[in-house]
């Protein structure tokens, strides 16, 4: 709530951030929209208790805070071969509650799609999945596999829970 009581208004977002992709890419994260904070970074994920960062850390056996840095974030995804970008580019919400979106509008995914050869999508969190199922599912003809959210509001999955469960996507990579 708003000091005067009222909920906060539903801002207009337009997606300013460029993916990360080139022709080697192999699999292909999405999220939803980035959060205010991402869009302070001017990089994906770049809210401090995000946990997306440390995820990819424990995952590729790198040391704590390798990821620190939005060039070191950017080469990472590059040489592994991940391809980062969201499924919408624009849409109206509130902060970075996914659960407010409205008036959505999707990312050409094609871009990277016809660039890279892309063997598998995964989305993070729920609201990234069902709009990836709205709108590019059937379109691109490759389902998506849902990871969970790796934000700080996910606060039932602890940081091993979540690298578990974001393995799979090394069974494409390898």
């Amino acid at each position: 709530m708003a000091a005067d009581g009222k909920a906060p208004a539903p801002e207009l977002v337009t997606h300013t951030i460029e993916p990360v992709f080139d022709g080697r890419s192999r699999v292909l994260v999405l999220g939803t929209m980035p959060s205010p904070a991402s869009r302070a970074a001017a990089f994906y994920y770049g809210h401090q208790q995000n946990r997306f960062w440390r995820v990819m850390e424990r995952l590729f056996d790198l040391p704590d805070r390798e990821l620190s840095e939005n060039g070191a974030r950017r080469a990472f995804l590059l040489r592994e071969r991940i391809a980062l970008w969201d499924v919408l580019s624009s849409c109206r919400i509130v902060g970075a509650s996914d659960a407010s979106i409205a008036d959505a509008r999707p990312n050409d995914l094609t871009r990277v799609l016809d660039a890279a050869p892309i063997e598998a999508v995964f989305t993070t969190g729920s609201k990234a999945h069902a709009l990836y199922r709205r709108f590019d599912e059937e379109l691109l003809g490759m389902p998506a596999i849902a990871l969970p959210s790796t934000s700080a509001a996910n606060a039932r999955m602890r940081l091993p829970e979540l690298v578990e469960r974001y393995r799979v996507i090394l069974d494409y990579l390898n």
